[in-house]
């Protein structure tokens, strides 16, 4: 484990019913196997040792005593390996005969967990030979070793107090209350599932559900592995499917019918993160046991896709659909604004993205209300540094959606307040922040004379940057871009631009617009000021802002991450180079932040400070970027 992950296996074996010894080689080839891949937690499916189908055979003295052999086997071939174990199979204790999930790791039986629900309904007849393992708490003799027996044992890693992994076996996941929501009350973040799930038309869908929102509900892994191919089709097929979860999310799954090894890691860190931010895991009196296993970090290359746009869904239909989603709840909160001040929207369009997308905005809630478009004030404001790239954007745009924009030119008025100051003349921050004041100034009284709310267009990355002038168009009566980072922002303008014909043209020529403040002069009406060539790529800021807030992850690991999403892309230097501009730059801005208007949160992350984000402007960076030294 290195940066918190754990690289997990799920393993299907091809199964031999009623022959130990030859499903047990089966299962040292897979221990092998992912031994040479470093894994660290593996789990095969229930009764992987026999077979699930064995029937009254599991009654017999015979495979008893071949299990029991199996199992001794499979010790002998875990000396030396660093992986925890988990093998299903039956046990007989005390009388009385369970279906087991036993952990082994280098050569010790660490605990033996029995299932607790028994299914005895349709195809289902485990009553027939097994007892439920509820409630139970003692001991065992196996391989020649006393081991833990019972449903409290909670698997604990001696040298980090995150790692603590659970097991339950496949019907236990499916019943009203499963183990695993005690296990989790009583500490554990991993949750392993030994399954023998027969397939059934729309089952696989099922049990995916499951598993995504039981971690989800757990904010732990979760690791279910299937009986595959071998198992008696008499009456009933297993297809080995295989999935490692984590917080609600598939990290990893198999085919179905499909044997072998399915390979992801578990972020550890993320998981308490997660619970710590939460805050709603109450302590559970459970009475359970640790048993105690070895968890040595490595460096083993991490398996797991990580997106460069983690704000940004990967499949194109999912993007739809996010995207018609976001801009819904952006235009029906501005609707409810609207109609609650009994005021038009005031809005100010410079012809870039941000601007953009809240017009697209403004204008799906006058069709909400049932307003004309002709009481959207827009207003572009034209300044030294207009490009006429933009110029033009603003003209197609409003052409596109059927709206008037009115034009103010700021040269003068910005040229006059310049000299009243007794400004140099200098392009120093005095210049730019001017120009930007005297457009908020502008808006503000438009808004004031003429009954209307001024729309904020800045972004969620601006906000977390701080790239934008205070008092200037930091401020405004209703912020309805305020959580949408730039890289969505991006995505919301090239859906709309696909969903309505007439507003292609305008849009693809915005989107291909380079980002700029255009508060520098332009270079013979081509910008001059480039956003990304200061601050450096919005793709970068937006990665590093996603687990920096989301998951409070420490710069360094950020860094691995990035290195990884964009590999090919940009180099170590650079990547570290803009992290130290994030942070520096994320530090520094939370005087603006504690100010901002009003503005919906959309996803995970806000960084309203009457919501999500309370932080204290002195805050140091220092221990963030000593990190990535």
């Amino acid at each position: 484990m290195k940066y918190g992950f754990i690289k997990t296996a799920a393993a299907t074996p091809h199964i031999s019913v009623a022959d130990p010894s030859a499903n047990v080689a089966e299962i040292i080839k897979l221990i092998e196997q992912a031994d040479t891949c470093g894994v660290e937690l593996l789990v095969f499916p229930e009764l992987c040792v026999t077979g699930y189908t064995c029937g009254e055979l599991f009654l017999s003295d015979v495979l008893m005593h071949s299990a029991s052999d199996a199992l001794n086997t499979v010790c002998k071939a875990t000396v030396g390996k660093k992986a925890l174990i988990f093998v299903g199979s039956p046990i007989w204790n005390k009388g009385k005969l369970y279906s087991c999930a036993v952990a082994f790791q280098n050569g010790k039986v660490l605990g033996v967990v029995p299932k607790t629900a028994l299914p005895s309904y349709s195809e289902f007849y485990e009553l027939r030979h097994f007892v439920s393992g509820r409630d139970i708490s003692g001991s065992i003799k196996l391989c020649g070793q006393t081991a833990p027996f019972g449903t409290n044992i909670i698997f604990a890693a001696k040298n980090n107090d995150t790692v603590k992994i659970a097991a339950e076996i496949c019907e236990d996941m499916f019943i009203i209350s499963p183990p695993s929501n005690r296990y989790a009350q009583a500490g554990a973040s991993v949750i392993v599932n030994l399954s023998a799930s027969n397939e059934l038309i729309g089952k696989s869908d099922y049990r995916k559900t499951l598993i995504k929102s039981q971690s989800g509900r757990l904010s732990a892994g979760y690791v279910y592995a299937s009986a595959g191919s071998g198992e008696s089709v008499s009456d009933i097929i297993f297809s080995g499917f295989r999935i490692i979860a984590e917080n609600g999310e598939i990290l990893a799954e198999s085919g179905l019918f499909e044997s072998g090894l399915t390979l992801c890691e578990i972020d550890i860190q993320r998981l308490a993160y997660e619970r710590r931010r939460l805050n709603v895991f109450e302590s559970y009196d459970s009475n359970s046991r640790t048993a105690e296993f070895n968890f040595d970090e490595t460096g083993a290359e991490l398996m797991r896709r990580i997106s460069p746009l983690p704000f940004v869904p990967d499949d194109l239909k999912s993007v739809s659909s996010r995207a018609e989603l976001i801009l819904q709840m952006q235009s029906r909160a501005l609707a409810e604004r609207l109609k609650f001040t009994r005021l038009n929207a005031v809005l100010g369009i410079s012809g870039g993205l941000d601007s953009c997308l809240a017009l697209l905005a403004v204008v799906r809630s006058y069709e909400i209300l049932g307003r004309s478009k002709k009481g959207i004030i827009a207003v572009t404001m034209p300044g030294p540094g207009t490009s006429v790239k933009t110029v033009e954007n603003v003209s197609e745009l409003a052409e596109a959606l059927g709206i008037q924009i009115r034009k103010i030119p700021i040269t003068d008025i910005v040229g006059k307040h310049l000299t009243d100051i007794k400004h140099s003349g200098k392009k120093d921050t005095a210049y730019e922040n001017a120009q930007a004041r005297e457009r908020t100034q502008i808006l503000m009284d438009i808004a004031n004379a003429e009954k209307g709310l001024v729309i904020g267009t800045g972004d969620l990355s601006e906000n977390a940057l701080g790239w934008c002038t205070y008092s200037g168009d930091h401020i405004s009566m209703y912020a309805v871009n305020s959580s949408v980072p730039k890289t969505l922002v991006k995505y919301l303008v090239s859906y709309e631009s696909e969903r309505v014909v007439k507003y292609k043209k305008a849009l693809l020529s915005i989107l291909n617009t380079e980002i700029s403040p255009e508060l520098l002069p332009s270079d013979n009406g081509k910008i001059s000021q480039k956003t990304e060539d200061i601050i450096g790529p919005y793709e970068l800021h937006d990665f590093f802002l996603y687990y920096t807030v989301r998951f409070g992850q420490k710069p360094d690991k950020t860094l691995m991450l990035a290195l990884k999403a964009f590999k090919g892309k940009y180099d170590k230097e650079e990547i570290k180079k803009y992290l130290r501009v994030f942070i520096e730059r994320f530090f520094a801005s939370q005087f603006k932040r504690n100010c901002v208007p009003d503005g919906i949160k959309i996803g995970t992350i806000s960084l309203s400070p009457r919501g999500d984000w309370r932080m204290a402007t002195e805050s140091s960076a220092k221990e963030w970027l000593d990190s990535i030294k």
